[in-house]
């Protein structure tokens, strides 16, 4: 169980996680995620067991950060929190998301398609929040249920279409990918 006592602004605990989280990538590019354990973890990072769960719960708590932690960063690299609601914006998304799944496959070369269900909910849920940002400021007029669901149903439509395209291995790039579903998904634009 990780403890509380740790100063995660400690150069040595960031460090330590620090050798962890490349231990694990390289597992990854090795071996499939459901074969890999703690040990093997703490074994590749040179420390003990108890250190590895002074950090994290289990292999998934790590999974779930490697993969979920660098999420926003992709779609901040194209979406400006306070950009409008917009083809445009909706374009950039669908753009972000794939580059996304593109990049956490290459992270997980043996099978990503085993580790993307594993922090599916954890993306779904900051991709809904960020789409019902935008939502809020474009939709005034617009009751905050009635915001959520839609929310719910874009955020939902985006990130399955993208997971989607990855497995499909489709020869569009990530920009024609957008241009083609933007159609579909301009129903939700006001």
């Amino acid at each position: 169980m990780p403890s509380t006592q740790i100063n995660h602004s400690d150069p040595r605990v960031i460090r330590t996680r620090q050798l962890i989280v490349e231990a694990f990538d390289h597992l990854l590019h090795k071996r499939d995620f459901n074969s890999i354990t703690v040990s093997d973890i703490s074994k590749q990072a040179t420390i003990n067991r108890a250190t590895f769960y002074a950090h994290f719960t289990d292999k998934y708590a790590l999974i779930d950060r490697f993969l979920s932690s660098t999420f926003m960063d992709f779609v901040y690299r194209r979406v400006d929190p306070n950009a409008e609601f917009s083809e445009e914006t909706m374009k950039n998304l669908v753009i972000s998301l794939c580059e996304y799944h593109e990049a956490s496959n290459k992270r997980c070369m043996k099978n990503y398609d085993t580790v993307a269900s594993l922090v599916e909910k954890n993306v779904k849920n900051q991709l809904e929040d960020f789409i019902l940002q935008l939502m809020v400021k474009a939709c005034e007029d617009t009751d905050q249920e009635t915001l959520e669901i839609a929310a719910n149903m874009l955020t939902w439509s985006i990130y399955g279409t993208t997971y989607r395209w990855n497995l499909k291995r489709k020869p569009d790039s990530p920009e024609d990918f957008a241009v083609k579903i933007l159609p579909i998904l301009k129903g939700y634009i006001k």
